[in-house]
């Protein structure tokens, strides 16, 4: 008897900083299949790394900022099909605020990223056409309304780090 051939799914699992100073959020400018979006400073969770390493890694090589990780604002599921091949890709991002620190001027921004920029909430509620993707603003609502959660409630195992 022949079993059928199954796909498993599997979700893209991305990490995002949510960066406060005084009243503004920073922001990525990057080139996408869509064209020129905003997102917070995210990216995919690598092998070998906790999602708060992860986090603090994208955040530097996005916008050339360090950043400490304090609490997770939320976990999030979202579903997008890119235009220019059909893809249909599934993301489960872990949203990190924390705090930030130096800015590392001299550093060249990931491959796609544009520029950073600080933005005011209203400035970014009011380009939602400029969105990466809704969960730019659901993170930055989510973080606005007080959500915070120990950092320690997402647990790595140590088989994830080991032979890294």
């Amino acid at each position: 008897m022949n079993k059928p051939v199954t796909t498993r799914w599997k979700p893209s699992v991305t990490v995002a900083a949510v960066i406060e100073r005084d009243g503004r959020f920073l922001l990525v400018e990057e080139q996408t299949s869509e064209g020129l979006k905003l997102n917070n400073p995210a990216g995919h969770l690598d092998p070998g790394e906790t999602p708060v390493q992860g986090c603090t890694r994208e955040a530097l090589e996005e916008s050339a900022y360090d950043f400490t990780p304090t609490a997770l604002v939320g976990v999030y599921i979202s579903r997008f099909q890119r235009s220019d091949t059909g893809d249909d890709v599934t993301y489960l991002r872990f949203a990190f605020a924390g705090e930030v620190g130096t800015h590392h001027a001299w550093r060249t921004l990931d491959d796609g990223i544009v520029r950073t920029l600080w933005m005011t909430a209203d400035e970014i509620r009011a380009c939602p056409d400029r969105h990466r993707s809704p969960l730019l603003l659901r993170c930055l609502e989510d973080y606005l309304a007080g959500k915070r959660y120990p950092l320690d409630i997402v647990y790595t195992d140590a088989s994830v780090l080991a032979g890294a």
